[in-house]
């Protein structure tokens, strides 16, 4: 009798651990879906910016985790950056800015209201995508018209409303990929701003500021944090109408690399509002002027701020 109840007590201890087994087999099978990376992969822009602030995320996840990092550089644009981070081609983009976001990358309208963009932008790439975007670093690389200090003087210009005297006797040079844009393209400029060009010259952005300083243009349409700006002493002329999306600057990453790292959402928080326009601008200059590799001027901006020591200041 003692010998059938040990039987029994037996076979229902086998049970159980055949239960136990199969719970924790299924638990198992759950967590392992997702392989935590050894190696992080940053895509990069082909812009000195996006390049500069890519070695500064890769410098900063190689000193304060145990991540190698690998660079997916000189992608063409924004849309290609997202399609790198969905394809699983990369796991974080260096500089994601709203305006291009939101009317590229999630094709909604053009927002003026910077929280309202930003917001939007957020939520739908975290809900379309599983990407999380961070909070800005701290400066707006927008859409910005200049001229040169002595056109300023000459036609007496400090916004982009003063142009509208004077615009049919200027030329213009813009970014090429601006001209036939929906919301913030050329068209929608004029209706808004209430006057055109004596003629649009659409080009490369890299050749507008040489076209101004030259004089081949008398007006041109750059971006705010370029450092050629301060190489050549061009005057941004305020959008006093408010006419050009808010293009905040972030980062963005997969939300499987931090839901299974927390530790690594820590560290890419580090640059949340540290870098300023002027910052920016002075970053892009000694890259762009003084020839210097954007991953050296990375590393100095890093160094000088204490970031390796703790610090970020």
């Amino acid at each position: 009798m003692i010998r059938h109840r040990n039987l029994k007590i037996g076979a229902l201890l086998f049970s159980i651990f055949v239960l136990v087994l199969g719970v924790s087999g299924c638990s198992s099978s759950t967590e392992t879906t997702y392989h935590q990376p050894k190696t992080l992969r940053i895509a990069t822009q082909s812009s000195t910016e996006s390049q500069i602030m890519g070695y500064m995320l890769k410098d900063l996840i190689e000193h304060d985790t145990n991540y190698k990092v690998k660079m997916v550089s000189n992608l063409g644009s924004s849309s290609v950056s997202h399609k790198a981070l969905q394809n699983n081609d990369a796991d974080i983009m260096a500089t994601s800015y709203t305006g291009t976001d939101l009317t590229g990358t999630l094709g909604m309208p053009a927002q003026k209201d910077p929280k309202k963009a930003t917001k939007t932008v957020d939520r739908l790439l975290k809900q379309r995508y599983d990407e999380i975007r961070y909070p800005s670093y701290g400066f707006a690389d927008t859409y910005a018209f200049m001229v040169t200090q002595a056109n300023a003087k000459k036609y007496n210009l400090t916004t982009v409303g003063d142009l509208k005297p004077v615009a049919s006797q200027l030329t213009a040079g813009v970014d090429s990929s601006w001209m036939n844009r929906k919301g913030d393209g050329y068209n929608d400029f004029a209706k808004v701003y209430g006057f055109k060009f004596k003629r649009v010259y659409p080009m490369q952005i890299g050749l507008v500021y040489d076209a101004a300083e030259q004089g081949k243009m008398q007006v041109i349409l750059g971006y705010s944090t370029d450092g050629r700006i301060r190489s050549y002493n061009l005057k941004i002329l305020k959008d006093n109408l408010h006419f050009f999306p808010p293009y905040n600057c972030s980062l963005v990453v997969r939300g499987a690399i931090i839901r299974h790292d927390p530790h690594l959402k820590k560290v890419l928080h580090r640059l949340d509002g540290k870098i300023n326009l002027a910052t920016m601008q002075e970053l892009n200059y000694q890259a762009d002027d003084e020839l210097l590799e954007p991953a050296t001027v990375a590393h100095r901006f890093l160094v000088k701020h204490h970031y390796f020591e703790g610090g970020d200041n």
